[in-house]
Parts: C-alpha cells; structure tokens; sequence
C-alpha cells in the first residue's frame, strides 16, 4: 500500500464492509480532486455539494458524488479534457482506475463523467481482511460520479480550502452560504421521482447546527434557473420559511431516514427526525 494511501486509512475505524468502502470511495475522492488540481481544473470551476461538505468542511456523512460548478456559463466545456489526469494521478496511488464520460443531452448543461474501479481488488490495496474480501463479489463494481454544472446561476461566492492528504494542495469550492443555498434548492426542488433523498435532509440539520447563513439572492437565482420561482418579487426569509414548511409537510420521513442511513455510522441520529423536529431547525437559518 502507498505510505499516503496508508496515513489516509488512519481516519477511519473500518469494522465492517460498508466501512471499508466509504473510506475507499472517500479516498479516491480526495486523490481525484489533487488530480484536478494539477491540471488546473479549479481555475475554471468550483467545488459544491455534499461532497465538498464532507472532505473540507467535516460533516459526519459519507457521499457518492462529486459536484462542480463552472464559475461562468461555457456550453463547450468537457469533463473529458481532464480524463487522463485524473487516471493517472489514482493509478500512481496503486488504484486501477478507468474514466468514463457521458454523452451530454442537448438540453442539458450537466457535463458528467465517471470514475471506476473493481471494489475488490482496491479492498486488497487498502489490506482489507480475508473477512471482509470473503464476502464481496469479487466483480463488483465502485463508481464515482462527476458532475460540472456548465451553466451555473450567477450570485456565488468562492473561496479557496486546503486539503492536506494525500499531499497539501488547494481546492476552490463555494463559500458556505453559498453552498446551504444550494442544498435548500435540492431540498426543495429536487427531482427524484417518488424517492426521498435522505441525504439532503441530514445535510440541512448540520448546516442549521454549524453554519446557518444562506445567501438568499443565489438560492432565488437558482431556483429560477430550474423553474421553481416565477413571481416578480424578490425572495426573502419569511417567503423562504412558508416554502419550507410546505416541503417539510410533503416529506416522507421514514423513507427519508432510511435513504440516508448507509451514509452514517450513528444511526440513532436520526431517531429524532420528524415534521416538528424540521420545523423548529429551519427557524434557525438566517438569510443574508
């Protein structure tokens, strides 16, 4: 095993098979965003998500994908540009690695690609147990997702986070006002179908716990981009608390809980969850 493949293990307390897997996936993850960052890619775009909550800012979850967002429209950009710097920066970490770009629809202005890898055989870089291997498929399959937002809405702010392993390098990523904006947005806009994301709620209580302010003018802007705020009138808080709760009527708790639940390791955090626990957090989001 690479000696900062090694130090990067330390973090994490891996017991079961779950817990070997979130640490690989998060590991790749932080190998991936050095990669990007040798090959300038932050020059053009900026990290966001629950990712990026995750890696810099130490929210108790785990998370699949990898979100950006170009910091000006540019319908030509292509994730693919950036395909062998990303291999080859994992695979000199011992990681057999492939990318895998996805055809852009004409309507979209997601450009995404994936990164993939068989989870057995990196279970075995990282020294998994016998144990552990013994109950994988030895074909399955570990794929993170990366997605560039090529037409962002305006109204962000930027900074630049330093990540230290698996060597110092620098990461530019929404500010947190910025980033809760976009949450909201996915919490209350969202398109899944019949499905609950669980995940968006989890992330909603750890902003309203550590970092409350929401950069109200960028969720407005983000939300008429996607369709969901046609009136004249500009957004404020109390707009925003009556939208909330009406989400927060909607939801599915018991699927919501059950969604996010491979994410955390202490599940009792969730116990909690419910339409009066999510009433009262959202009292505490201040609009700026």
């Amino acid at each position: 095993m690479h000696d900062a493949v090694k130090n990067m293990l330390t973090r994490y307390n891996c017991r079961t098979q779950d817990d070997y897997i979130n640490a690989l996936r998060e590991i790749l993850q932080e190998i991936a965003l050095l990669g990007l960052w040798r090959s300038k890619f932050f020059e053009h775009a900026a990290f966001y998500g629950g990712t990026a909550l995750r890696i810099l800012h130490g929210m108790n979850r785990f998370s699949e994908d990898m979100d950006f967002s170009l910091l000006s429209s540019d319908a030509s950009f292509s994730l693919g540009s950036f395909g062998d710097a990303l291999t080859r920066e994992i695979r000199g970490f011992g990681f057999q690695v492939s990318f895998e770009g996805r055809k852009r629809n004409t309507d979209s202005c997601i450009d995404s690609a994936f990164l993939k890898t068989n989870t057995y055989q990196d279970l075995i870089v990282i020294e998994a147990s016998e144990e552990i291997l013994n109950t994988l498929h030895p074909e399955k399959r570990l794929k993170i997702r990366i997605e560039v937002d090529t037409n962002p809405p305006g109204g962000f702010v930027t900074e630049t986070q330093y990540v230290l392993q698996p060597i110092p390098f620098s990461v530019r990523v929404y500010s947190l006002p910025d980033l809760f904006a976009g949450k909201i947005h996915a919490v209350m806009c969202r398109k899944w179908k019949n499905r609950t994301k669980g995940r968006d709620w989890y992330d909603l209580v750890w902003y309203t716990t550590h970092h409350p302010h929401i950069r109200i003018n960028h969720l407005e802007l983000r939300m008429r981009q996607s369709g969901d705020y046609t009136v004249e009138h500009p957004m404020d808080g109390k707009l925003l608390m009556k939208l909330l709760n009406k989400t927060i009527d909607d939801l599915d708790i018991e699927k919501a809980r059950n969604e996010v639940a491979p994410f955390v390791r202490d599940h009792h955090e969730l116990d909690v969850w419910s339409q009066d626990f999510f009433r009262q957090i959202i009292t505490k989001i201040i609009a700026v």
